[in-house]
């Protein structure tokens, strides 16, 4: 197998370039108008009443005008590695490197390229936090009690994978107004169709325990745990997920590869649904949480968009999971067409293969190597990848370069 290796490009523009290059009256006017324009400074090199546009010219013309090589301005585009540290192998050491140049220091000319090499290998073991978000609505009811046995079987998948692993759990139902839940003093009280059954009151979101290494404390707390319901057949799971996803602190988020495993079978209510409860102002996208990790404000903010959610989940770094029965699964597939990073699996109809239908997502995950730049570049600025994954073709991309069946310590470069 040949050495992977591609490159990526930076391409300053102004805002037009003629095809050639045409005579300005001024050094800076010059160099910035083409890329091939040059200027003689020489101080005999136009004679008395003639334009300085004269000085503007090829390199090659102004030399064969007879202006002196030293007397002529014709900047180059620089680049300089300030950091370029060995990339780690495995996450037994103190410090991970993934990426390699961490730090480069670019001069750039309107008009011409700079290209360099950026090289990614997959270090083996990195760490994992996985936060566990379940539909408690009725119809779960199988899988919550499936769901409270397999604290130890969710960590020993993630410890196959690596030797740091931190486990999660919150829940959600929907909106706790009208028309989503019932607001009867007994609906409240015992959402639940049978009377004999001891459901909880509804709720929004709550998380329930930040993210562990201890199994068994996964395992006591989503015993506690009690099934509810509400009344339409979509739930309040983009509601769950943005707070999950904004709320750091309380959930426990390090700077590792984060999985948010979204587990339903029912439909989501997404922006706008919110005006039929009185939910008017958009979602805000910040963390309410009480100190009993409720989402105190969601009779008040709508549910976020498709948009929205993906753009705070893609700042966030947090690759979701959509764990749905199969009734949904084409509902789910399409809003994964929209997030970037996440994957869908058919969930049984009580949740028994979920620990291996995560052990597949996340393989599926982090397999897929994208490059991306930040939206903030300067202005005139733009990049272009060309990637080369392994043995397959060269291909280019304007936003990023983008890798699919990367094994651990394979070099990808772009």
């Amino acid at each position: 197998m040949r050495s992977p290796s591609s490159v990526l490009r930076l391409i300053p523009t102004s805002a037009s370039f003629a095809d050639f290059c045409l005579p300005h009256p001024s050094c800076d006017e010059c160099i910035q108008s083409h890329p091939i324009c040059a200027w003689c400074k020489q101080l005999d090199f136009v004679q008395p009443g003639e334009s300085d546009t004269g000085r503007c010219a090829p390199r090659l013309e102004l030399e064969h005008r007879g202006c002196r090589p030293s007397e002529i301005v014709d900047p180059r585009g620089k680049q300089s590695i300030l950091e370029n540290r060995p990339l780690s192998n495995s996450t037994q050491h103190q410090t991970i490197t993934q990426l390699a140049p961490q730090k480069i220091a670019l001069q750039l000319r309107p008009g011409e390229e700079q290209s360099f090499i950026v090289r990614f290998k997959r270090a083996e073991g990195y760490p994992v936090d996985l936060y566990y978000l379940m539909d408690l609505s009725y119809s779960m009811k199988d899988d919550l009690e499936n769901i409270k046995r397999l604290g130890s079987d969710l960590l020993a998948v993630l410890r196959n994978i690596t030797t740091s692993a931190k486990i999660g759990f919150g829940s959600f139902i929907d909106k706790t107004v009208v028309p989503y839940v019932s607001t009867a003093p007994s609906k409240w009280q015992n959402p639940c169709p049978h009377l004999n059954e001891n459901c909880q009151s509804p709720f929004s979101y709550q998380h329930v325990l930040p993210l562990t290494d201890n199994a068994s404390e996964f395992e006591s707390k989503v015993s506690q745990q009690r099934i509810s319901g509400n009344l339409d057949d979509a739930e309040g799971g983009f509601d769950a997920i943005m707070q999950a996803a904004i709320c750091k602190e309380q959930i426990g988020w390090r700077e590792v590869t984060k999985l948010l495993v979204f587990t339903s079978d029912g439909a989501f209510h997404m922006a706008g649904d919110g005006k039929l409860g009185g939910a008017y102002m958009p979602n805000d996208g910040h963390c309410h949480l009480d100190v009993n990790g409720l989402y105190t404000k969601n009779h008040l903010y709508d549910y976020p968009s498709v948009g929205h959610l993906a753009e705070v989940l893609s700042e966030a770094n947090i690759q979701p999971i959509f764990a749905v029965t199969g009734s949904r699964l084409p509902m789910y597939e399409e809003l994964s067409k929209l997030i970037p990073k996440s994957v869908v699996g058919e969930l049984k109809e009580d949740s028994s293969n979920v620990v291996q239908l995560i052990a597949d997502a996340y393989n599926s995950l982090s397999s897929t190597v994208n490059l991306e730049h930040t939206s903030d570049l300067p202005p005139g600025i733009s990049v272009a990848y060309d990637s080369h994954c392994g043995d397959s073709e060269t291909y280019g991309r304007t936003e990023g370069g983008e890798c699919f069946g990367v094994h651990i310590n394979q070099l990808v470069s772009d």
